[in-house]
């Protein structure tokens, strides 16, 4: 799968490597292309995943402010409730298109 973004692919996964959760596709750390992604001071913090991680986007033209964000220290239950250890995956803001 393909998270695609202006026309400038950002990160590239097999399906079974993503894990989906609440509508959101999350992309492993390792298929996000390098540089693409910037860290952002954006606070949140779900209730069960824990506190997330902003990133903005930046790559070959495309840009989008806050467009990804990741849990890199998951909660206790989270890896359960998901069906899976997602920390650190990378999940994107609607205007970025996820492809199969």
């Amino acid at each position: 799968m393909k998270a695609v973004l202006d026309g400038v692919v950002i990160a590239e996964a097999d399906r079974e490597d993503l894990i989906s959760i609440e509508g959101n596709w999350y992309f492993p750390p390792s298929s996000i292309r390098e540089g693409a992604l910037t860290k952002t001071p954006t606070p949140y913090t779900c209730p069960w995943k824990g506190a997330a991680q902003y990133w903005s986007i930046a790559l070959e033209g495309a840009e989008l402010t806050d467009g990804a964000w990741s849990y890199p220290d998951l909660l206790p239950g989270a890896v359960e409730k998901a069906g899976g250890d997602f920390a650190g995956f990378v999940a994107f803001d609607r205007k970025v298109s996820v492809q199969d």
